[in-house]
């Protein structure tokens, strides 16, 4: 069984979006749903610096965009078994299966990122990857510090949040028994209290959606099950921005499901390098460029011939 997997935000680096533009019929697409957000998609994924897309407001959408438009290179997405994106790469992954149509994602995605980065600009905070160390002991010293186990990736990765004190706090006093701990170049604490205000918004957006239900397998970040109404989609999508992302329970998901390949949407990597030490054995391709495209397809063909 293949599984498409998106990736969440971090993710994005300086013109990733660039060779993707170059495929047929990209650019058209890519300049109408700049036209329907109102932001200029192709010059922050083309041209724009690490720092304009490291705001949450501009990352987000991107990140979706690029996910939809390596979708459709891919082809049909009927021979995947199963979908699931990371926090913000749900929205791809709801499009993909058909929960809402892409431009209704796009205006979806543009409201949580606007909404995320005004909630942000409250207070100072910010997130770290730490890498080892039992989870157990990990969240326990991260209460301590007053700090949220935001994303438990599994594979030896749980990324805290808190204000910038607690972060610092944490890099003085790291967990017993991790390696390192590694701030990420994110502007917020996400999935996490602190972004209360943006889930009141995104309640306001979900009112307008129609959401359908899920043509493929839909796994969720909340508790790694699978989601069978478009309903539930949703209001998951407008709950996950202040609650923490569970992708060590979609893993196991997978695994329960018979995942035998995982591909990941551009701009790919995180995902396939967590798979790879939590899914040992599971072949996976990321899309990190359109050359990459020609590998998914052979995985593709491998598995389902």
């Amino acid at each position: 069984m293949l599984v498409l997997v998106a990736p969440g935000q971090g993710a994005q680096t300086p013109g990733f979006l660039t060779p993707w533009l170059d495929l047929p019929g990209a650019a058209d697409r890519v300049a109408e749903w700049s036209d329907a957000i109102k932001l200029d998609l192709a010059r922050y994924g083309t041209t724009a610096d690490a720092e304009e897309i490291r705001d949450t407001a501009v990352a987000q959408p991107l990140l979706v965009a690029a996910g939809l438009l390596s979708a459709s290179a891919l082809g049909s997405t009927s021979v995947f078994g199963a979908v699931a994106g990371h926090s913000v790469g749900e929205i791809t992954a709801a499009a993909i299966a058909g929960v809402l149509p892409e431009e209704d994602a796009l205006s979806f995605v543009r409201t949580r990122g606007l909404g995320m980065a005004a909630a942000a600009a409250v207070t100072e905070t910010g997130m770290a990857a730490i890498l080892g160390g039992d989870p157990a002991v990990v969240v326990a010293h991260l209460e301590k510090l007053g700090l949220t186990p935001a994303n438990i990736n599994g594979a030896g990765q749980i990324v805290a949040a808190g204000t910038m004190e607690q972060i610092e706090a944490l890099q003085a006093d790291k967990p017993e028994g991790s390696m390192k701990v590694v701030p990420l170049k994110v502007a917020g604490a996400f999935h996490t209290h602190h972004m209360a205000p943006a889930v009141a918004e995104l309640e306001k957006a979900a009112e307008a959606l129609a959401p359908a239900d899920p043509a493929l397998k839909y796994v969720s970040n909340k508790d790694g099950l699978v989601v069978t109404t478009g309903a539930d989609v949703v209001a998951r999508l407008v709950g996950q921005v202040a609650n923490p992302v569970r992708w060590d329970l979609c893993m196991e998901t997978f695994a329960e499901l018979g995942v035998t390949g995982i591909i990941e949407l551009s701009p790919g990597g995180t995902l396939t390098g967590l798979a790879q030490r939590a899914l040992k054995g599971v072949p996976s391709v990321a899309l990190k460029t359109p050359d990459d495209l020609e590998k998914a397809a052979a995985l593709v063909a491998e598995l389902t011939a």
